[in-house]
């Protein structure tokens, strides 16, 4: 377990400052734009490349390119490195092509994601599209990046190198708020200069993210030599191993489609209950998530495929066992605080500049039903990772297939039946559902894969980290419950809120938790005590 806490500790901490500083991005954000049709439609264009780029080569990167290189470092002569060289130029190429076709398509792809917009807001939002969407090459290639350098135990520029991004993304973010003023939240008075320092400037952040990455790369020892003998990359190879993710990613993103078109006809009836407040409460959702998972997630795969490909059937336990408890012994009190605070930290981040009020305390509902699937969630894209390890990307498919189909299902009974004001908290519980339910299916076939997950030490485990968080969760409630029956919930309010009920709360669950003996946070106790005592 040292290994993985001392390397996600570095991986967190950058996660720690990109994700403050994506706070700070966030509430600019929304203050520029509002959370209703400026907001919506923004949220619609900024979100295709992503989408395009983890259609084609997010989820490949995880699930196929890190064990192809880690298995290619230990079995070329040189390392692997005329392999990755391969994988880069390939990747490049095939970036920049796909980008050409997007901001050539990108009315269409617009149209995907939109339901019966009006003219004037289709139009400013496919113009942000062009300028947006060649962040596609940029992500694709800083990605690559990140995933060598992952496979060389290089985690702090990957976990880094997004602060940059948000730093020029809130400069950028400010000029266009003094430039636009409020006609900045307006699609019908917004001008077409503001929409070129909007998109471009948003493009400029993922580029300096992308060369942050690339010279870390050049550092660690990787020499960007362009290889045109693409037949040893294995890319055939690759693709076949990749189809399944393929198939994998298609049908997730046909569960984000409906999930957008439903939520774009909602904030329609009922503005500021659409896109931006489904998509902002699930990037407050993730802020936990992608400070400890992801950290432990990055640095399980490398090892448990190194693990996969020395026949170590144990260690490939040990490791998930230990992750899963490292990360739930942080997540469970989040994830119950944020049930109860979500509307105090939201209308401290969102209640600025542009937008109402009410649509702050809107998001914070929605972040407050997100809360509920922050465990099952996190647990979730751990288990993904054992299959990946062991080179299968089939069973993923398939599991996602059940969870997108029970998401879909409740999506769509959503929209029947709740007022357009709840529906997209609908959506986000729609989404928890599916994750409880994926889980509990991926924990039966992943413990099959490898022996066995030490299912009770982490049942066991999880079960005294819930009862450690039942006086925070109490505590926080109390705090809520006195302050607004003091004042109304403004921001200076929700300040309060958050110190005295999460910061608290958090104290008083690794207190609890210490005198528990819950291993895990007495590790991290432990190092955190240590570095502050130096």
């Amino acid at each position: 377990m040292s290994r993985v806490l001392r390397a996600s500790a570095i991986m967190a901490a950058g996660t720690m400052v990109s994700r403050v500083t994506g706070f700070v991005r966030s509430a600019v954000l929304v203050a520029a734009l509002g959370s209703a049709q400026m907001g919506d439609a923004y949220t619609v264009a900024n979100m295709i490349p992503f989408i395009l780029f983890d259609y084609l080569l997010g989820g490949v990167l995880s699930s196929v390119v890190v064990p192809s290189i880690v298995r290619r470092q230990k079995t070329d002569p040189d390392g692997g490195r005329a392999y990755e060289q391969r994988l880069m130029t390939a990747g490049v190429l095939g970036l920049v092509v796909l980008t050409v076709i997007a901001v050539l398509l990108a009315r269409p792809l617009i149209g995907l994601y939109t339901h019966d917009w009006g003219q004037e807001r289709i139009e400013v939002t496919v113009t942000l599209a062009r300028y947006l969407l060649p962040q596609v090459a940029f992500v694709g290639v800083g990605a690559l990046a990140g995933a060598i350098l992952n496979t060389r135990d290089r985690f702090a520029a990957p976990m880094w190198a997004p602060v940059l991004n948000n730093i020029v993304m809130i400069a950028v973010l400010a000029l266009y708020y003094v430039k636009a003023g409020p006609a900045g939240a307006d699609v019908t008075a917004v001008s077409g200069s503001d929409l070129t320092v909007l998109g471009l400037g948003t493009t400029l952040g993922i580029v300096a993210q992308c060369l942050v990455l690339m010279v870390s790369l050049h550092r660690a020892g990787f020499r960007l030599v362009p290889r045109f003998d693409l037949r040893e990359a294995g890319l055939g190879e690759m693709a076949k191993a990749g189809s399944w993710t393929f198939l994998y990613v298609t049908i997730t993103q046909l569960g984000f489609l409906v999930t957008t078109n439903i939520a774009s006809a909602a904030g329609d009836e009922a503005p500021g209950a659409g896109n931006t407040a489904y998509s902002q409460a699930f990037q407050l959702f993730q802020l936990p998530y992608g400070i400890i998972a992801v950290s432990v997630i990055t640095a399980m795969l490398p090892r448990m495929s190194r693990s996969v490909a020395e026949g170590d059937l144990t260690s490939v336990r040990d490791e998930f066992a230990s992750g899963v408890r490292l990360v739930a012994s942080l997540l469970v009190p989040a994830g119950v605080l944020l049930m109860v605070l979500g509307p105090a930290v939201t209308v401290l981040i969102y209640s600025w500049g542009n937008n109402d009020p009410a649509n702050a305390l809107y998001i914070g509902s929605v972040l407050q039903v997100f809360g509920l699937a922050l465990v099952p969630f996190s647990l979730f894209q751990l288990l993904l990772r054992v299959f990946y390890a062991f080179g299968d990307t089939r069973t993923p498919v398939l599991i996602g297939a059940g969870n997108t189909a029970v998401s879909i299902a409740l999506s769509f009974l959503a929209a029947a039946v709740l007022p357009p004001e709840y529906v997209v908290m609908g959506l986000a519980f729609a989404l928890t559902v599916s994750y409880v339910v994926g889980t509990a299916v991926a924990w039966r076939l992943a413990a099959r894969r490898a022996g066995g997950l030490n299912g009770r030490v982490v049942a066991a485990g999880l079960s005294r980290m819930y009862i450690a968080a039942l006086p925070a969760a109490a505590l926080a409630l109390g705090v809520l419950w006195i302050t607004r029956e003091l004042a109304d919930l403004t921001p200076f309010n929700a300040a309060i809120m958050l110190a005295a009920g999460g910061g608290l709360g958090m104290v008083l669950y690794l207190a609890f938790a210490q005198r528990m003996r819950i291993p895990e946070v007495g590790s991290i106790v432990g190092m955190v005590a240590g570095r502050v005592g130096r």
